[in-house]
């Protein structure tokens, strides 16, 4: 059986949080999202998988239930601490290796653009130990090869228990490839992301 616990502590040296969703994902999110506290350090990027040709509301959607500034991930943007950043919808989100962010139109990984499994292997790369991956519901495995390059590389990864998400393909399969560090639900995963804060950097 894969670890699982009430709260995970979070990484120490956190810099960096990168979380992936699809089917059930608008949901999951609120829940995560709210659980981040005020004093958070680390940035936190986000993949929703979205319709393509559709402009994504999703900043303005999580404004009132995140203590955090949100907004969506500009080409070539640093990466600020404190701040969640979303992937624009029909674009991969990558973050290079001075901490900018890239935005590209190259194929779809698993029908979507953007692609979970584009952020987390290149995120990998740039931040290594001090990065923690996310993977939550949704109905495709986008997401389970860059869980297993963030691992590789020493990061940390949580998975959201398969049984308990909206569609457990997803989360499934990013296990079944990569394991994880904690497989949690989603009220574990609030309680543990409210322990940001106190001690990232340690």
């Amino acid at each position: 059986m894969l670890p699982s616990s009430d709260v995970a502590s979070p990484p120490a040296g956190l810099r960096l949080i990168a979380i992936g969703a699809s089917a059930g994902g608008v949901e999951a999110l609120g829940i995560v999202l709210r659980a981040l506290p005020a004093t958070c350090r680390a940035a936190v990027v986000v993949v929703l998988h979205l319709a393509p040709g559709r402009s994504s509301q999703l900043p303005q959607l999580y404004a009132e239930r995140c203590q955090l500034p949100l907004r969506e991930a500009q080409d070539k943007e640093p990466l600020q601490p404190g701040v969640v950043y979303f992937a624009p919808p029909d674009y991969h989100l990558q973050v290079e290796s001075d901490g900018c962010f890239s935005l590209s139109q190259e194929a779809p990984v698993y029908f979507s653009r953007p692609s979970i499994d584009v952020l987390l292997e290149t995120a990998a790369y740039a931040y290594r130990r001090a990065m923690l991956a996310i993977i939550l519901t949704g109905a495709s495995a986008d997401g389970a090869a860059g869980l297993a390059r963030v691992r590789q590389l020493g990061g940390s990864a949580w998975v959201q228990d398969p049984q308990r998400a909206s569609c457990g393909i997803m989360p499934a399969a990013a296990l079944k490839l990569a394991g994880a560090d904690r497989v949690l639900d989603l009220p574990q995963m609030a309680a543990s992301l409210a322990l940001l804060g106190d001690g990232e950097h340690k």
